[in-house]
């Protein structure tokens, strides 16, 4: 064996894990997404919060940590989950969904005419 393959073979093996590392990282946070657009989907349907945050659960990765808020019309949900790995290479990747509520479809804003009133 030569002196450059003693040096190249183990850097493509960590060029190699690396690349695998990443690749697991980008299948999780999309994962998330996901899980987040599970959630708000179902938030959105009106569904009772143990049920929101069981379908956000369900498409999470193992571990992962689950919000859910109501912003105004909108339900929004943040799943958040720890890569899996070295803890020299630890991220915690995140996903963000909002759905507009179904109970206000329909409803007037403030200050605006409902259809066929007038101002």
């Amino acid at each position: 064996m030569t002196a450059e393959a003693a040096v190249v073979i183990p850097a493509l093996a960590a060029f190699a894990l690396a690349l695998m590392w990443g690749l697991m990282a980008a299948a999780a946070k999309i994962e998330c997404l996901d899980a987040a657009r599970a959630g708000a989907r179902a938030a959105a349907r009106s569904e009772p919060e143990p049920a929101v945050l069981a379908a956000a659960r369900s498409a999470a990765p193992s571990g992962a940590r689950v919000e859910l808020r109501r912003d105004g019309d909108l339900w929004r949900v943040r799943v958040e989950a720890p890569t899996r790995g070295p803890r020299a290479l630890a991220l915690t990747l995140s996903g963000d969904a909002a759905a507009l509520a179904e109970d206000t479809v329909g409803t007037p804003a403030l200050g605006t005419p409902a259809v066929g009133e007038e101002r």
